[in-house]
């Protein structure tokens, strides 16, 4: 495709299938991957919304039946896993890295006895059981956020507008606008 070409898409395209019908992709966003859509179980209209002018490289959209992801214009995600029971917010200017993790809930229990519950549910003998109720809640990504390679961030973390967080960080908590957050966990150690 040549660079005129390239101004004439009415909206994105993911270059390696078709996409589900409650997905929505801005004009000039492209999607590569051939497993982006392996583990998207999401039924509600706009399930997945991304903005303009992103590239979305490598990334799986692990969504739950009632779960949406709104990522806005303007980013870049590569190799990175969104696992989404709820919701997922990513503001505009996003950059996130190898191997970086956003999950919105644990996706299994914590306590040993409600763990072997779900095994015994999602497992072939289940026979239908219901699995323990799980904590959900949103994480919300700013504008202007860099995430480096190989972070994970947890549920109900909200990150600032402007934030960096260091490679390998594990983000569990609220991190201010324009803060510079690195370690297990993350913790702020300057500002940017």
């Amino acid at each position: 495709m040549n660079v005129s070409d390239a101004r004439t898409l009415p909206s994105g395209q993911w270059l390696d299938g078709h996409l589900p019908a409650n997905v929505q992709l801005g004009r000039d966003t492209v999607l590569k991957g051939d497993h982006a859509f392996d583990r998207f179980r999401a039924k509600g209209d706009s399930a997945l919304v991304i903005g303009d002018h992103c590239t979305m490289d490598g990334v799986h959209f692990a969504q739950g039946e009632g779960a949406h992801i709104h990522i806005g214009a303007y980013c870049y995600f590569c190799n990175v896993i969104l696992l989404c029971e709820l919701e997922l917010q990513i503001g505009n200017y996003v950059v996130a890295g190898w191997n970086t993790t956003l999950a919105d809930t644990d996706f299994h229990p914590i306590s040993p006895a409600a763990r072997i519950k779900d095994a015994v549910a999602c497992s072939p003998l289940g026979h239908g059981r219901p699995r323990p109720p799980i904590p959900t809640c949103p994480v919300i990504v700013e504008d202007d956020v860099w995430i480096g390679p190989n972070v994970t961030i947890l549920k109900g973390v909200r990150i600032g507008a402007g934030a960096f967080i260091e490679a390998g960080a594990l983000v569990t908590h609220e991190v201010p606008p324009r803060a510079r957050v690195l370690g297990n966990p993350a913790q702020v150690v300057g500002f940017v």
